[in-house]
C-alpha cells in the first residue's frame, strides 16, 4: 500500500458525538470479552431474538468443519423479523419504502408486510411447497421479492435467488442444482428505461428443467408474457383467491434448519450453492447490522445492493427486519435517467445510512461533484463500502463530497460464505482510507504465510479465520466434500477456515485486503496487490475504474497490464499511458509500473460488482473464459 495511504497521518476520526451514542463505544473492551468467552458472547446476543425452545449448547465443533450453533433451540427468522413486532408499536411503524424506476412508489408497515409475507406463504403452500422444499426466485428488486423470500423462511422452505441478471443458462444449472419445483418471477424488470425480460428467460430455463411444476408470475412491467395454462400464475390473480389468507402459522424450525442456498462462482467447475441456516444467521446478521451501522428507530437505512446477492439477503431483507429498522429500496440503475438520481432519492427520502460498492462510488465520481451538490445530503450520518477493497481516491470523495467529511465510512470485508461483515469498523473506530480495520468482537482472523504462521506487519500473506463464528456457511448444498476441500484443506491441521483473498497487517492492527489469492502478482519477485497498482491509475484525475492482470513474462515472471476507463469528458491524447505510467510510478513505485494500459469503455464484472480478473487474463491470452454466469454483461 502506498505510503501515502497507509500511515498515521492519513488517519479519520469519527465526531464525537457518533462516538457517545454508538452501541459500542470501546472497541478494545469489547473485542477483549469476545475473545476471553466467546460462546458467553454469542448467547448474549442471541438473547436479544425469540426462540421457541433455548439451546443446549452454544456451538458444537465436534464434527468440524461442519459446525453447529445453538444447538437444540427452536427458532423461524420470519417469526423474529415479522410476527414478534407485530405484537409491539413497531405493528404500525414503516419497514420498507420502496421506489421503481420509473419514479412510482410503495410504503409497507410491519403489520402490512407481515400480511404480505403470510399471503404468499398461504400460495406458495397451496402449489405444495413444504418444509425442506426448495424455491428458486428469479426476480427485479420488487417488494415481492421480500416477500417471497420471507414467505419460504415462514413454511420452512429453503429460498434460492437467483439474480435477475443471469443467463437462461445459469438459472437452469441453479433450480437444477437445488432440485425446485417451483419457480417465483416477474414479467420483467425496468432497468436503465428498459425492460430486461424475466419471465422470459424462465420460460427458456424450464424448457431444460422437467422438475418445475409451478412458476408465479409478478406484474410488474405490462410487457406482454407466454402464460402455460396449468404451469403459470399470476401472482395478483392468487392474491385474489381465499388461499391467500392474511393468517398462517409460522413453522417451528431448528436452528440448524437450511435457510437459503445462494449460490456463487468459483474460478472452475460448477456455482457453488452456500447454504446458511435459520438460528446462528439471525443472530450475527442482527448483531452486526446493529453494532456497525448504529441502527436504532429513527433511521431510514438503504442498502443499495440487490436482494440477490448476499449483501441484500442480508443486509436488505433480513438484518434490518430483525432490527425493527425502516428501509429503502430502489429498482433501477445508480444514474438513470440523471446521475444525481440516489442523491434526489437520500434527500427526498431523508436517507440517514447509505451501504454500497466502490464499483457505484467510482461510476457517479465520474460524473464529478456538482450532481450530489445540488442536493441536501444532511440527513446521512453514517457511509458503508462492500464487495471489494474501496481505493483510497473514491474513499475520500465519498467522505468529503457525499459524506461532507462529517459522515464515517464502514468498509465492510466479508463473503457470501460468512454470511455477515468479518472485518469491518464500528462507528467510534478510527478510520484509514482503504483499511476494512480490525476484526468484528468474535471474530478471529490472521493473515499468514504458506505454512500458518503470522506474517510481520505490511506483509503480505493468506487472510485466514481462525475461530467458528454463527453465520458461517454450513456446506456446499450436497457437496460437502467441496466444502471441505475448498475452504478448510489447506490449513486442515490448524482448523482454520481460508478466506480466498491476500492481505496484510499494518503496525496498528488494521487489515488492508489486496485482493483475492490468483489476483496477486509476483513481478520481478515482488508481490503485487491488483488493488494497488489500481489505486494508483484511479488517484490520477483521467481515470475513473481501473482492473489489472498479470500476464506471463519471460524475464519478469508476470507484466503488469491494465484496463482503464476513462473519466466522462477525458479522451486519450496519445500520450495519457505514459503520463499514467509516470503516475503510478509515483504513487507505488516503479516495480508496479503497467507494461501496457489499454483504454476501455467497460469492465467484465459480477453483478455484485467484483471485477473478474480472471476473464480480463483471459481475454488477453486468448483463453477460455471459464464460468462466466456471474457477469454483469
Amino acid at each position: 500500500m502506498s505510503d501515502k495511504v497507509n500511515n498515521r497521518s492519513e488517519w479519520f476520526y469519527p465526531p464525537e458525538d457518533l462516538v457517545r451514542s454508538a452501541y459500542v463505544q470501546d472497541y478494545e473492551a469489547a473485542y477483549a470479552r469476545a475473545q476471553a468467552d466467546p460462546e458467553g458472547f454469542w448467547a448474549e446476543q442471541a438473547r436479544e431474538l425469540d426462540w421457541f425452545e433455548p439451546w443446549q449448547q452454544v456451538v458444537d465443533g465436534s464434527n468440524a468443519p461442519f459446525y453447529r450453533w445453538f444447538v437444540g433451540a427452536k427458532t423461524n427468522i420470519a417469526h423474529n423479523a415479522l410476527d414478534r413486532h407485530v405484537k409491539t408499536w413497531r405493528k404500525n411503524k414503516i419497514a420498507m419504502i420502496w421506489e421503481g424506476e420509473p419514479g412510482d412508489v410503495r410504503t409497507f408497515s410491519y403489520y402490512r408486510m407481515w400480511q404480505e409475507v403470510n399471503r404468499f406463504a398461504n400460495i406458495l403452500k397451496s402449489m405444495g411447497v413444504k418444509k425442506g422444499d426448495t424455491v428458486t426466485i428469479y426476480m427485479g428488486r420488487v417488494p415481492e421479492m421480500v416477500w417471497a423470500m420471507l414467505a419460504c423462511a415462514k413454511i420452512g422452505a429453503i429460498h434460492s435467488v437467483v439474480y435477475g441478471g443471469f443467463s437462461d443458462q445459469a438459472l437452469t444449472d441453479r433450480i437444477e442444482d437445488a432440485q425446485s419445483r417451483v419457480v417465483v418471477t416477474c414479467d420483467g424488470a425496468w432497468l436503465r428505461g428498459s425492460i430486461v425480460p424475466l419471465k422470459d428467460t424462465v420460460d427458456e430455463a424450464v424448457r431444460r428443467c422437467p422438475i418445475v411444476e409451478h412458476i408465479i408470475v409478478v406484474r410488474r412491467t405490462g410487457n406482454e408474457v407466454y402464460m402455460e395454462p396449468g404451469r403459470d400464475y399470476w401472482y395478483h390473480d392468487l392474491r385474489g383467491l381465499p388461499i391467500a389468507a392474511t393468517q398462517c402459522p409460522t413453522e417451528v424450525m431448528d436452528s440448524e434448519d437450511p435457510l437459503f442456498i445462494l449460490y456463487t462462482s468459483g474460478t472452475t467447475g460448477k456455482p457453488k450453492g452456500v447454504l446458511h441456516t435459520h438460528g446462528g444467521y439471525q443472530v450475527y446478521t442482527s448483531t452486526t447490522l446493529k453494532w456497525v451501522f448504529d441502527i436504532n428507530d429513527e433511521d431510514r437505512w438503504w442498502c443499495a445492493a440487490d436482494p440477490g446477492w448476499i449483501t441484500g439477503h442480508s443486509y436488505i431483507v433480513y438484518g434490518p427486519l430483525l432490527l425493527g429498522a425502516t428501509s429503502f429500496m430502489y429498482e433501477g440503475a445508480p444514474a438513470h435517467p440523471y446521475p444525481n438520481r440516489w442523491w434526489k432519492m437520500i434527500e427526498h427520502y431523508g436517507i440517514t445510512i447509505l451501504y454500497t460498492a466502490p464499483t457505484a462510488i467510482r461510476g457517479l465520481m465520474r460524473f464529478g461533484s456538482a450532481w450530489p451538490n445540488r442536493h441536501d445530503l444532511s440527513s446521512l450520518r453514517l457511509l458503508g463500502s462492500v464487495g471489494e477493497p474501496i481505493n483510497p481516491e473514491a474513499w475520500k470523495w465519498y467522505h468529503t463530497i457525499i459524506g461532507k467529511s462529517r459522515c464515517p465510512i464502514m468498509d465492510t470485508w466479508w463473503q457470501t460464505e460468512t454470511g455477515g461483515f468479518m472485518i469491518t469498523p464500528l462507528p467510534s473506530t478510527p478510520l484509514k482510507p482503504g483499511s476494512a480495520t480490525r476484526p468484528f468482537p468474535g471474530i478471529e482472523v490472521d493473515v499468514v504465510d504458506e505454512e500458518g504462521n503470522s506474517v510481520p506487519p505490511g506483509t503480505d500473506g493468506m487472510l485466514v479465520i481462525k475461530k467458528p463464528w454463527p453465520s458461517m456457511l454450513r456446506t456446499i448444498y450436497g457437496d460437502p466434500n467441496r466444502y471441505v476441500e475448498q475452504y478448510w484443506s489447506k490449513y486442515r491441521k490448524q482448523g482454520w477456515y481460508l478466506a480466498g483473498d491476500s492481505a496484510r497487517k499494518d503496525e496498528d492492527g488494521y487489515i488492508w485486503i489486496i485482493g483475492r489469492i490468483d489476483d496477486v502478482l509476483k513481478v520481478s519477485g515482488y508481490r503485487l496487490g491488483t488493488a494497488e497498482v489500481e489505486s494508483g491509475l484511479v488517484s490520477h484525475p483521467a481515470v475513473a475504474e481501473a482492473a489489472v492482470i498479470g500476464i506471463p513474462d519471460e524475464v519478469k515472471g508476470n507484466a503488469i497490464h491494465a484496463y482503464c476507463i476513462l473519466r466522462a469528458g477525458v479522451t486519450d491524447d496519445g500520450h495519457l499511458e505514459a503520463t499514467l505510467k509516470d503516475h503510478v510510478r509515483h504513487e507505488v513505485g516503479p516495480i508496479a509500473v503497467p507494461a501496457r494500459i489499454e483504454f476501455v469503455a467497460s469492465l467484465p464484472k459480477t453483478r455484485s460488482g467484483k471485477i473478474m480478473r480472471r476473464v480480463l487474463k483471459a481475454r488477453a491470452m486468448g483463453m477460455p473464459e471459464g464460468d462466466i454466469s456471474t457477469l454483469e454483461e
